[in-house]
């Protein structure tokens, strides 16, 4: 089993530690580490399958370490608690749902339709969704929620703060008597049951003698607290996991909590995975020269046995529009040599990059895909039924409700959803319960409706999850309503893969001929010493299984074609050829990095995991021009490419100085950008310049030109890349040595012309 580990794997598994941090490097197999240390600590009788639990965060991974695990040792391992954060919190919680205050059926609203639930309340409250949009609702609660934070214990500093943390406690209290949790609230709803409830917390933290923690940098506050509750004082931790891999600091991700860890636990115990199994040596040499420039890591360098294969090649296009015909161009030849089309992915630090990209593909006929596209359960129809389903097992969910109350169509319109939105916030009971408070057809219409659901859920009661989806998606008339629509022959085949998926669940879990709606228990080995055991029917389960998967930020792989993606969708993939678009400053690193704290080391990571996704050869390319927005922005390379060694590159247009090149600031590039913008403003570069930039600007005594060089009190020494209006109410877009893109009027900037 340890046979066939290098010697830092080999230590890394079998390590006696209490407390572990192995920094694992990309393509150095940590997964491979992470399984094979389960498999020797069950296999030296160190601990039972079910003293394990493994955190990761995708199910996919979740999948994989099951299948490797099983595939190392005999056992059955589906009664082990080995998934992401969200699906073991949703375990605990099941079986714990009267200690957590929830109710037995509580259901999980996916991101979506926790927006929705959102936009319900702020328009029942009669909240001002000007001031307080639905989606910046959204983010201050589960952020909130991240942090372990509830209503009653938040700091409030102005009046609208008040406000927000008042819809915070509107939504709590609307969550509550609708039975329903939200992804954040699932972790902190879990936090909260193993700190106050002394019991169930004990008994946790005997059976779980081994916890391991995979991707442990993408951990955020309230995960990383959960985690060390949970392990107590006497389990042993073990965390994998990469720092200069930490890009997910949006969502509430903190590379500080491996130095944490390191620092309060494992105490200098660190094993480095620096042997890479995946890149040639110049891509290898390249991401380590660059990573080198960030402050605060933990340190590694990795290394290959492959040899030092193709340089890095990089290019720079006039404009976005002949880098993506260049793609075409590069993507053809590589085909003509036998490269298949999955092998290759073209990355990019934005979304909106990707049109140009995309126009140019279809032109050239090759089959592409956008991965991280809508997945299966977020497509219209599947949700429309999974809502049915909701409320077969919770007639409460007002969500799922208003979803599909008039879907098909039933003759209830938004007056009668109105009253009755009115007369449940008064009777302070769900929507469903609240029927016989409006009156007319349309109360009558709604009455028909709930006992639709009644006689569903009467159905659920003897017949299986299979049968219980096809019987839905008929009763409901939603097969009806497809067969009719002009464009619904896809649909309907996506309904009929959604009765295979309840079908295949229904065998992985061992629920085949169970009745959907009665609560069973699990039916898995369980450990005898096990003080609490999981009551859930099959339908429950595969309703907590759809969320989740939707919440899982992994697509799916797809058929022979192009890969296209942003960077942060490709973290965890590898492909044999790697195209890094649009290498830009203000684009990559994004402008909006620069003026947020610790923003351009995380850039900085995020190209770091751009470059060693490349197996065997790597492009990266930019543009002097790009439309962006639906505005052509001019813009100089990215700081990043003078921080890779020139002996790991080869350039395939020529270089010329241009960011940091020079002691003096922009340097001799700065002449090269200014050369570029006069020729793209006499069109030998680009036919068309847009209205909204100026060639210049004159205001007072200076004359402004985009293109110079120009000097700020506060931000120094800088580039204007765009001019708009004139006068006193010019603008000027400048990207400064120092402070990174910024965006200044004119008239009171005090901007000095030094070039």
């Amino acid at each position: 089993m340890i046979d066939q580990l290098n010697p830092e794997q080999r230590t890394a598994v079998t390590s006696s530690a209490q407390y572990a941090l192995v920094l694992a490097g990309a393509g150095s197999g940590k997964t491979k580490v992470l399984t094979t240390r389960m498999a020797w600590l069950i296999q030296t009788g160190q601990v039972s399958p079910y003293g394990l639990l493994a955190v990761t965060f995708t199910n996919k991974a979740a999948k994989e370490m099951l299948a490797r695990l099983t595939g190392m040792l005999p056992i059955d391992a589906r009664g082990m608690w080995i998934g992401t954060f969200h699906g073991l919190c949703n375990r605990l919680l099941r079986a714990h749902y009267r200690d957590a205050g929830l109710p037995q059926g509580f259901q999980i609203l996916d991101t979506a339709d926790q927006l929705s639930a959102i936009k319900r309340l702020i328009k029942t409250a009669n909240i001002d969704d000007e001031k307080f949009p639905a989606k910046d609702v959204q983010r201050f609660i589960n952020g909130a929620k991240e942090k372990g934070e509830r209503p009653e214990t938040m700091e409030v500093w102005d009046a609208h703060r008040q406000r927000m943390v008042d819809i915070y406690q509107l939504y709590q209290e609307q969550c509550q008597r609708e039975g329903v949790v939200d992804f954040a609230e699932l972790l902190l709803r879990a936090y909260e049951l193993l700190s106050r409830n002394a019991l169930v917390r004990e008994h946790y933290q005997r059976r779980f003698r081994h916890i391991l923690v995979d991707e442990f940098q993408d951990t955020n506050d309230l995960q990383y607290k959960w985690l060390c509750l949970l392990a107590g004082q006497d389990a042993c931790l073990f965390a994998v996991g990469d720092d200069d891999q930490s890009i997910y600091a949006f969502r509430g991700a903190n590379v500080g909590n491996m130095a944490a860890f390191e620092r309060d636990y494992a105490k200098g115990n660190i094993v480095r995975l620096e042997q890479n199994y995946r890149s040639y040596g110049n891509i290898l040499d390249a991401a380590n020269a660059l990573i080198e420039h960030n402050n605060d890591r933990m340190g590694k360098n990795l290394w290959t046995d492959r040899g030092a294969g193709e340089p890095l090649r990089i290019i720079e296009q006039p404009t976005d529009l002949q880098e993506s015909q260049w793609l075409m161009e590069e993507i053809k030849a590589l085909l003509n040599d036998g490269r298949a089309r999955r092998d290759i992915a073209i990355l990019y630090r934005s979304n909106a990059q990707s049109r140009t990209i995309e126009h140019a593909l279809f032109s050239a006929r090759i089959p592409y895909k956008v991965y991280g596209g809508l997945r299966f359960f977020e497509r219209q129809e599947i949700k429309h039924v999974l809502a049915y389903l909701r409320l077969v097992s919770n007639l409460g969910d007002d969500t799922s409700f208003m979803r599909v109350v008039n879907f098909p169509t039933r003759g209830i319109g938004a007056r009668t959803l109105e009253n009755l939105t009115d007369a449940s916030r008064q009777i302070g009971c769900s929507m469903a319960h609240a029927i016989g408070a409006v009156s007319g057809k349309g109360g009558s219409n709604l009455a028909s409706f709930v006992q639709l659901i009644k006689q569903m859920a009467e159905v659920a009661q003897t017949v299986t999850l299979p049968e219980l989806v096809q019987h839905v998606i008929e009763i409901s008339g939603l097969k009806q309503y497809y067969e009719q629509e002009r464009e619904g022959a896809e649909r309907l085949e996506n309904l009929s893969e959604l009765v295979n998926a309840a079908t295949v669940f229904a065998l992985e879990e061992n629920f085949e001929g169970m009745p959907a709606g009665k609560a069973v228990e699990p039916p898995v080995p369980v450990d005898p010493d096990i003080m609490f055991q999981e009551a859930i029917s099959p339908l429950a389960a595969f309703l907590s299984h759809a969320s989740l998967e939707a919440g899982d930020n992994q697509a799916k792989a797809g058929e022979d074609a192009i890969q296209l993606m942003t960077i942060h969708a490709a973290k965890g993939l590898e492909f044999d050829v790697v195209f890094i678009t649009g290498v830009e400053e203000g684009l990559f690193p994004h402008e909006n990095s620069l003026m947020a704290d610790g923003g351009l080391e995380e850039e900085r990571r995020l190209m770091y995991v751009a470059i060693t996704r490349a197996r065997e050869r790597l492009y990266i390319s930019m543009a002097q021009s790009r439309m962006l927005h639906g505005q052509t922005r001019y813009s100089i390379r990215s700081r990043f490419l003078d921080e890779l060694p020139e002996a790991c590159i080869k350039w395939l247009t020529p270089k010329v100085a241009t960011y940091g090149a020079s002691q003096n600031g922009w340097g001799s590039g700065q002449s090269r950008q200014r050369d570029a913008f006069a020729r793209q403003e006499s069109g030998n570069l680009s036919p068309r310049v847009p209205r909204t930039v100026s060639s210049g600007v004159q205001v007072g005594l200076q004359q402004f030109k985009v293109g110079q060089g120009v000097r700020h009190a506060r931000f120094g020494d800088g580039t204007i890349i765009n001019l708009s209006g004139q006068g006193n109410d010019a603008q000027a877009q400048i990207i400064f040595q120092n402070a990174g893109a910024k965006t200044l009027a004119l008239g009171i900037a005090k901007l000095e012309i030094i070039a």
